[in-house]
C-alpha cells in the first residue's frame, strides 16, 4: 500500500518535481534578466548573451510569461509581484595554501549570500577577504604551473562545488584542470 492515500504520494512527488523546475526556472529567468540588463537590450540578434539564455530557457521547457517576466525586469518594466532587483555581486577570499578565490554571484539579498559564502570558506578552513584582494593577481601575468598538494586540490574542487550548487550561482568558471 502507498500509505493514507495514493493521492497523497502523488501529490508529494509532483511537489518535489515543481520544486525543482523552480529552481532551474529561476536560474534561467536570473541568467536572461543579467544578459536584458548588461547586454543592452531585449534584442536576441544584438544580443548574443541573450540568445544563448533564450536557448537555455527552451531547452528546460521554460514558460513564454516566465521568460517575458525576466525580459521586462531587465529591462526595467516592473510589473505585479516583482521581487526586488537582482544584483551580481563578486565576494574574494582565501582558503589553505593561500590560493584565492573569486565567486560571483546573482543575488536579490546580499546579506544572506554572503553568509553563505562566509559559511563556506570557513568550513574549508579559510576566510573571505576585501575588495580587490584576490582580483589584482588576475593581472598577474605568469607562464609557471602552480603544484597543490592532493589534500589541497581535493579541497579547492570542493568549495567550488558547493559554491556551483548554490542557488544563486549563475555559472562556475575555473582552469583546475590546468593545476598539476
Amino acid at each position: 500500500m502507498s500509505g493514507h492515500s495514493k493521492w497523497s504520494t502523488i501529490r508529494h512527488k509532483k511537489a518535489l518535481e515543481d520544486a525543482k523546475k523552480g529552481s532551474v526556472f529561476a536560474k534561467v529567468a536570473r541568467k536572461i534578466y543579467l544578459a536584458v540588463k548588461q547586454g543592452g537590450g531585449g534584442d536576441p540578434e544584438k544580443n548574443p548573451s541573450f540568445r544563448m539564455a533564450l536557448e537555455e530557457a527552451r531547452s528546460v521547457n521554460m514558460p513564454g510569461d516566465n521568460v517575458r517576466r525576466a525580459i521586462n525586469r531587465g529591462l526595467g518594466v516592473r510589473g505585479e509581484g516583482d521581487k526586488d532587483k537582482v544584483e551580481e555581486v563578486t565576494y574574494e577570499g582565501y582558503i589553505k595554501g593561500g590560493i584565492g578565490i573569486m565567486v560571483t554571484v546573482l543575488t536579490d539579498n546580499k546579506k544572506r549570500t554572503g553568509g553563505e559564502i562566509k559559511m563556506i570558506f570557513e568550513r574549508a578552513g579559510g576566510s573571505l577577504a576585501g575588495p580587490g584582494s584576490v582580483s589584482y593577481l588576475r593581472q598577474i601575468e605568469s607562464a609557471a604551473k602552480i603544484k597543490l598538494e592532493k589534500e589541497i586540490e581535493n579541497e579547492v574542487k570542493m568549495i567550488l562545488e558547493k559554491i556551483k550548487n548554490m542557488d544563486e550561482t549563475v555559472g562556475l568558471w575555473t582552469n583546475m584542470e590546468n593545476y598539476e
